[in-house]
């Protein structure tokens, strides 16, 4: 399901967390202090996000001592890994060995299944409210069969000789069956090269974008607004079918396609050695908006990035920047729009306009 929230609001949560982390980095500065009240008396709807963020700070510093050594012994007993030194094999790695076994039809293993399914409904329960003190990330762990962090790329080889690479900070979930093979996007970006197989076309998904090919690779980028496909050689369709006016485009080699949550669609060109370049460490700009840019650099930055001007988020980039080194590639962007980057800490960087 796409994100559904406000925009405004989603602004707000940001800003309310730079000017806490700011105002606790600075506790003394009395200049600081008079922005944050501006900016708090501007809106309500800064307002709003600021009280909202105090109660949820205040609950995990209520919880944090009872559930911190408690989430991740539950993720592993949900995912169905082993306690402790379990390696690196996925869950879906494993639930796919398990399908190619002749017992896994016999009246046994169909009573397993039954009793898998009562503890998952537990478990799920479970979950749910254990989400409200670990976020959202926890849950997507849940559903993810492959999860990456800030600045990690993997790659992931299939059963079916294709390979997928994930970008930082995504995550995605496998259903491979005898007659289709289907990944969900659910956090992120990825590039996939899928194998030919006329009989078993191959489905990813990014809500309710849907992307069907036979032999192709194509990036797939999921946002806030709404999901991008580019294709680096053959042929995808995309589909858009739950809005008002469903869309479907065709795209070859070096098309483009930014579809909205809501509906719409911008084709554009694509230079091919350009699509999903971070698998390369390099981050490509064609007139994004500052705002977008840094974005992008929080993925492959271990601290915090925090951009204090609205006008200078707004500013248009260009070029092409190292992201195996995100701070320098901060500094030249910043220094062609004429803002300063201060670092704080090792781990907080402050851009403002000069």
């Amino acid at each position: 399901m796409a994100d559904k929230a406000n925009p405004i609001e989603k602004r707000a949560s940001r800003e309310a967390t730079d000017w806490s982390i700011l105002l606790k980095d600075d506790e003394e500065n009395e200049q600081l202090r008079r922005d944050f009240e501006a900016w708090l008396a501007h809106s309500p709807v800064n307002a709003s996000a600021w009280r909202a963020l105090q109660q949820a700070s205040r609950a995990m510093d209520r919880a944090t001592p009872v559930f911190t050594d408690r989430w991740k012994p539950f993720l592993a007993e949900a995912r169905g890994e082993a306690p402790s030194g379990g390696g690196d094999e996925s869950r879906w790695e494993r639930e796919h060995a398990l399908q190619s076994m002749p017992g896994l039809r016999s009246p046994s293993a169909r009573h397993k299944r039954r009793r898998s399914a009562i503890r998952w409904g537990g478990i799920a329960a479970a979950a749910c409210l254990l989400a409200v003190l670990a976020g959202p990330d926890l849950l997507l762990d849940l559903r993810a069969d492959y999860t990456t962090g800030k600045a990690e790329i993997r790659t992931i080889d299939l059963p079916d000789e294709s390979r997928i690479t994930l970008a930082p900070e995504s995550a995605l979930a496998i259903a491979y069956t005898p007659g289709e093979r289907s990944v969900r996007l659910l956090a992120g970006e990825a590039f996939f090269e899928v194998a030919p197989n006329g009989q078993r076309p191959f489905r990813t998904a990014a809500d309710s974008v849907e992307v069907t090919v036979l032999a192709t690779g194509f990036g797939l980028r999921r946002s806030e607004d709404g999901a991008e496909v580019a294709v680096e050689h053959g042929k995808v369709r995309v589909d858009h079918a739950s809005v008002s006016t469903p869309l479907a485009e065709t795209l070859t080699a070096g098309e483009a396609v930014q579809i909205g949550w809501a509906g719409g669609a911008e084709r554009s060109d694509a230079p091919v050695d350009q699509i999903a370049a971070w698998r390369r460490s390099q981050l490509v700009a064609r007139d994004e908006p500052f705002g977008v840019v840094v974005e992008e650099l929080r993925r492959y930055y271990g601290g915090r990035i925090i951009l204090m001007d609205e006008g200078l988020a707004g500013r248009p980039v260009t070029g092409v920047y190292n992201l195996a080194d995100p701070v320098a590639a901060l500094r030249a962007i910043a220094r062609a729009q004429n803002a300063v980057v201060r670092r704080i800490t090792p781990w907080l960087i402050i851009i403002s306009a000069s």
